[in-house]
């Protein structure tokens, strides 16, 4: 390969380049500089998008990625500008998300001096990613960029951060550049073992309630299609964690619901009723299994994952098969018999019937004067005949878009996971519907996370990203007052909202809005935002105390689960 020697700061530009990284999202300031001088001289090849805040960088970068499928890239300062990212580089990490994270830093011979805007990024960064590296030397860059690159996609994806000092991007040198294939030491899939795939078969052929829990890894693996046959094949019961909707269409027969804290009452009750347990693609968070002392001990585990670290972490397994999900899954597929369980089937129409009547009927049509949250979901659904993809932020909204969105199309729900990030859902939106600009992009956030990264709205003046913003607004911190009202006999400690006037804030960037109060005007007003074609910002005034239902309370076992 032919060299050229050019400066650091062009080099890092070269680099994102050569890894297909024509969309990037950042916030300059002093010490990234040099980079951001070459990106002006780039700017025809690389779409930088100016964000507000660098949290707001990094979520979309975040909805980006998880809606592209490809690696999310980050530019920021040093300083304040790298610790802006730690939250959403900590978001990534817990729910793999690939991302490379560009940061600045004062020059080599200032390190460990105090310097302004001097901060230890590596130090701080290290426990929330999947590897990092600090450069002092322009020559180190392609192969630092390379390796990052490569680490952040493959196998279980995550964050990664780079950090180059202010003189390595001054610096010149001869540069070229070779993508990065493996690492020494680092195996990102595991080889998977014949014999645990027989053993898996053997148990699932067997079974009489046979149960399938999956997760985020069938999306990740792109092992959709594979997943399906899987299933189908055998005749079992699926349940998706928060982070695995939408990877199972809502609508099919074998799908029955979510399980989790605010999951589906049947899934969650049947999961201590099973005799087979299988884990597809997932961890077995404390969200999803309650008291471990009490979880699914009566039925056999069977855990599919890419992770080594993740098999019997929470949850002792009989039979572990390591691997992409994609492989797995289409090697043991041939194995199964074709079952029938019909029986075992109805048990979860049953209990679905008692949720409808006690719960969902109730929520979609509602006697009350105020309009329910779930209503909202569902005229959405309607409008949308349930393929838009739905970025939802952190709180009681966020649940009840997952229980009652309709999820059609592959990477169709985008929210934050396992950290559970207010603010997530508005930055996250715009690089989502970046991800997918032929896509309806719909973000679903409540008044309390709204004003966590609401100065996004500028991003949004600026890109023209055409994002459909809807605001359910309870004028509470709605999850921690359903717990306060629950577990803490209405004490509303610090959840009371006193909201501005989200209508006007959003005039103020341009952005078309409306407000909603009475239950009449809703279905209309969705339709007015769905058929926009550019931005749209619609606040629905919900219920102020409305709670979400079923609920495993803390502490409680999967069986526990209430539904008032």
């Amino acid at each position: 390969m032919n060299t050229q020697k050019i400066s650091g700061a062009e080099a890092v530009v070269k680099c994102l380049l050569e890894e297909g990284s024509d969309l990037i999202y950042g916030y300059p300031g002093g010490a990234i500089m040099p980079v951001y001088d070459e990106l002006y001289k780039y700017q025809e090849k690389i779409n930088h998008v100016l964000t507000r805040h660098e949290q707001g960088a990094i979520h979309a970068a975040q909805g980006f990625a998880r809606v592209s499928g490809k690696v999310g890239v980050v530019v920021a300062t040093s300083g304040p500008g790298a610790t802006n990212l730690v939250t959403g580089i900590a978001d990534a990490q817990i729910d793999s998300t690939p991302l490379v994270c560009i940061t600045g830093q004062v020059g080599s011979n200032l390190l460990g001096s105090d310097a302004f805007q001097e901060t230890d990024i590596i130090s701080i960064s290290t426990p929330v990613t999947k590897w990092n590296c600090q450069i002092t030397k322009a020559s180190e860059i392609p192969k630092v960029f390379a390796k990052a690159f490569y680490i952040a996609k493959s196998g279980r994806p995550g964050p990664v951060l780079i950090d180059v000092t202010k003189d390595a991007q001054f610096d010149t040198f001869d540069f070229k550049y070779q993508k990065c294939t493996e690492i020494r030491s680092y195996k990102p899939v595991p080889d998977t073992d014949e014999k645990t795939l027989q053993a898996a078969a053997e148990i699932i052929n067997k079974a009489k309630k046979p149960f399938v829990i999956f997760g985020q890894g069938v999306t990740l693996g792109k092992a959709e299609d594979e997943f399906k046959r899987f299933v189908e094949k055998a005749d079992i019961p699926s349940a998706s964690t928060l982070l695995g909707l939408s990877a199972f269409p809502t609508k099919h027969d074998l799908n029955v619901g979510m399980v989790g804290m605010h999951g589906h009452y049947a899934p969650n009750k049947l999961t201590n009723e099973c005799d087979v347990l299988i884990a597809v693609g997932m961890r077995f968070d404390d969200r999803v299994t309650g008291n471990l002392e009490t979880y699914a001990k009566q039925a056999k585990i069977i855990h599919f994952d890419i992770d080594p670290a993740e098999i019997d972490k929470n949850v002792k397994t009989d039979v572990a098969v390591l691997g992409n999900v994609k492989n797995t899954l289409a090697k043991i597929t041939p194995l199964l018999k074709v079952q029938k369980h019909v029986s075992w089937l109805q048990e979860f129409k049953d209990l679905y019937a008692i949720e409808y009547k006690e719960v969902i009927d109730e929520q979609l049509n509602s006697s009350h004067e105020k309009i329910t949250m779930a209503e909202v979901i569902e005229g959405i659904n309607k409008e949308t005949s349930g393929n838009a993809i739905i970025v939802s932020d952190v709180g009681q909204h966020q649940m009840i878009a997952s229980r009652y969105a309709n999820f059609n199309h592959q990477k169709s729900k985008i929210t934050s996971g396992g950290l559970g990030t207010m603010g997530f859902a508005l930055p996250a939106s715009i690089g989502a519907k970046m991800g997918a600009p032929e896509r309806e992009v719909v973000a679903i956030i409540g008044d309390g996370g709204m004003q966590m990264n609401i100065q996004e709205l500028g991003t949004i003046l600026q890109t023209k990203a055409a994002v459909k913003i809807v605001v359910l607004n309870n004028e509470f911190l709605g999850m921690v007052r359903q717990w306060q009202e629950l577990f803490f006999d209405k004490r509303y400690a610090s959840t009371v909202m006193t909201n501005p006037d989200f209508v006007k804030i959003a005039d103020g960037y341009s952005i078309k809005a409306n407000r909603v109060t009475k239950r009449g005007e809703l279905k209309s007003a969705i339709a007015e935002m769905i058929g926009s074609k550019e931005s749209y910002f619609l606040e629905v005034c919900v219920e102020n105390e409305g709670n979400v239902f079923p609920m495993i309370p803390t502490g409680a076992t999967v069986s526990d689960v209430r539904l008032k």
